[in-house]
């Protein structure tokens, strides 16, 4: 009978552990966003939310505003609250690792996606180089075709983000074992709109004649495009890639008469929906003893292929 008795505790308690492991009302997914001004953050937000809604399990997004301060103290805020799951994107990954270190020992489950935190459970990552170098490789291609590779380019980078100098490194390549002969008159970071917008302004006012401008995202490219057309910089021999493909770079290409000529497809719908899949899991199954790793795919964009259909987005 004392054998009965603990066989039927011990069933009734994972009968009610596994009751309260099915109601996810009360699961936590947090998603600490660089900054959403940046349209990539808001895809990867996007995604994330339509896995959360199929889940049946509460996401909260947090702005850090691209302070490396504020991103750490919101994830530590998440920490407190206990939430069951923590995603990012690191603006400084060697300031997260302590606090990810935190949220482990607490038994939350931790996730980087893109700039990724070394000690993530799950590390969501990207080659910086050879994205980067897709993006000059097809703005590149577009130089030797049209101009043949003569003509001025600024490249709007994110080398204020040591993780993703690289990106702008291979952009750089690109142009240079592609159109040798082309000048690049500028390399400088401005990863959201209004800060491209402002560098293209400037470079502008020093050469006028600026044929290409080459953003190391769409944030970044956006802006750029805007400085073009407002400073009347249109027409066959000008031409604005990025990479990304958020909707409203796309929305920009397929503009009649656009010189927003191409981008490069890094997925965020993709990266925020399989993030948060995976963060679920984690958290109810059991945390992984070594680190899951996935790399975002990335597939060049052009123009004409966004005009034709030919190109489905994601979202």
């Amino acid at each position: 009978m004392k054998l009965k008795a603990i066989v039927a505790a011990v069933m009734g308690a994972v009968i009610a552990t596994s009751a309260v492991a099915k109601d996810n009302s009360e699961f936590k997914l947090g998603f600490s966003v660089p900054q959403l001004a940046n349209p990539w953050f808001v895809g990867v937000k996007l995604g994330m939310e339509k896995a959360c809604n199929e889940l049946g399990i509460k996401c909260i997004s947090i702005d850090a505003q691209y302070r490396v301060d504020k991103q750490v103290s919101d994830i530590e805020n998440m920490i407190n609250d206990k939430f069951d799951a923590i995603f990012t994107t690191a603006i400084d990954a060697n300031a997260l690792i302590q606090t990810f270190e935190d949220a482990k020992k607490a038994g939350i489950a931790t996730g980087s996606i893109a700039q990724v935190v070394p000690n993530s459970h799950l590390l969501y990552g990207m080659d910086e180089y050879n994205y980067g170098h897709a993006i000059g490789t097809q703005a590149a291609q577009w130089a030797k075709k049209k101009l043949n590779c003569k003509g001025k380019a600024a490249l709007i980078t994110e080398d204020n983000v040591e993780a993703v100098k690289r990106r702008g490194d291979g952009i750089e390549a690109a142009i240079k074992e592609v159109c040798p002969t082309m000048q690049i008159v500028a390399r400088q970071a401005g990863d959201n709109p209004e800060a491209g917008m402002k560098i293209i302004e400037a470079v502008l006012q020093q050469h006028p004649d600026l044929n290409l401008v080459i953003g190391s995202n769409d944030s970044g490219g956006i802006g750029g495009y805007q400085a073009m057309v407002s400073n009347d910089k249109v027409g066959d021999d000008k031409a604005v890639f990025s990479g990304d493909a958020t909707k409203e770079a796309l929305a920009l290409i397929a503009e009649e008469g656009s010189i927003y000529r191409g981008t490069v497809d890094l997925y965020p719908f993709k990266g925020g929906y399989e993030s948060a899949k995976y963060l679920y899991e984690m958290a109810t199954k059991g945390l992984p003893a070594e680190p899951k790793k996935v790399f975002l795919p990335y597939v060049p964009v052009p123009q004409e292929d966004v005009i034709s259909g030919k190109y489905k987005p994601a979202y």
